[in-house]
């Protein structure tokens, strides 16, 4: 027979109610307790009824949304989520969608009441998106947003901030301080807000250096590599003058822009450097090995999901300080950038 959570009780020595509350995250049980509840738990192999805990009203899964061609982001987002799921005891539904569909409030709507979701955590750009939000929460779902940015915007829901603008400036006076000042900026696309994010801390690094970047470097488009091989083959065959330095929105174009500059016969880092953004796999496998900034994406989705569940758990009323995280993505120098030609 499966063991109960009477049969936790019993081997932890105190009540069936003290356990549930310790299970459920409830923040009114001792140190002391919690532990005795835990090891009992996990020396009877014990699971939470979810289909019970259903029946009584609370919630027993959340949802993941997601527009994002970084397969790599998208899979570490997954394990954070799956992680916190784990320990709470909670199932994740995982919906890819494309945010530019005309129909993406109706089928998020319809999705929250096909699969019964307690709540949500959103990436951008459906984190970012004001009439999505505006729906969900008329339809009384609880969400988390994951948004690029120094700090929560608002307080409509708990969210968890990623402050690319400083992790782009970091990047930037990098290959300031190498003594590149043709530094071209590859951007990704334009409805995410780390775009914009990044290109601002781009531009503010170089008007702190008195450099003033030039406009064909500065190059929009899309975060892929396909994009990032398009347009550095462009720049490096503008005869007019060349960059000495480029500074890619993610991982995934500076691998592009790697490849292109392998087929133009160019030199990396020695006429070229390049930095990415993010610490994807791309970047360790790239060689040489890519200047980035490490974005920590599963704690980040782990920290996201805990909060939901904390949100679904306490049903936070009007008025009440709502929680967020804030991560600061940190410059990792690799073997991709070097002081600039002649310098």
């Amino acid at each position: 027979m499966k063991p109960t959570i009477k049969d936790v009780a019993k081997l932890a020595g105190v009540s069936f109610k003290t356990v549930s509350r310790v299970i459920n995250n409830e923040g009114t049980v001792g140190k002391e307790l919690q532990e005795k509840v835990w090891k009992a738990v996990k020396q009877l192999n014990y699971r939470p009824n979810l289909s019970a805990r259903g029946l009584r009203g609370a919630a027993s899964s959340i949802g993941f949304i997601y527009d994002n061609p970084n397969s790599n982001y998208v899979i570490d987002m997954q394990r954070g989520i799956l992680d916190e799921c784990g320990k709470q005891g909670y199932e994740l539904v995982i919906h890819p969608c494309d945010a530019s569909s005309r129909t993406i409030i109706q089928e998020i709507l319809e999705m929250i009441d096909r699969s019964r979701v307690g709540g949500l955590v959103l990436t951008p750009p459906i984190s970012e998106n004001a009439e999505i939000l505006d729906a969900i929460t008329e339809r009384k779902v609880k969400f988390v947003r994951i948004l690029s940015g120094s700090e929560a915007p608002d307080n409509i829901s708990p969210c968890v901030f990623i402050d690319d603008h400083n992790a782009a400036y970091a990047i930037t006076e990098h290959l300031i301080n190498l003594g590149h000042k043709d530094i071209a900026f590859l951007g990704g696309d334009e409805e995410h807000q780390s775009s914009g994010q990044r290109l601002a801390g781009f531009k503010a690094a170089m008007q702190d250096h008195k450099i003033k970047p030039k406009d064909k470097f500065i190059v929009p488009g899309s975060y892929s590599f396909e994009s990032g091989v398009e347009r550095t083959r462009k720049l490096l065959a503008n005869g007019r003058g060349k960059p000495t330095a480029i500074f890619a929105c993610n991982d995934e174009i500076a691998s592009g822009t790697l490849f292109a500059a392998r087929i133009a016969g160019v030199d990396v880092p020695g006429e070229l450097s390049i930095a990415g953004f993010e610490d994807s796999p791309f970047s360790r496998q790239a060689w040489p090995n890519l200047t980035t900034a490490a974005q920590p994406t599963s704690t980040i989705a782990q920290k996201a999901a805990s909060l939901l569940i904390k949100s679904i758990k306490q049903q936070a009323s009007a008025g009440k300080s709502i929680a967020s995280e804030g991560y600061y993505p940190k410059l990792i120098v690799r073997d991709s950038t070097c002081p600039a030609p002649g310098k």
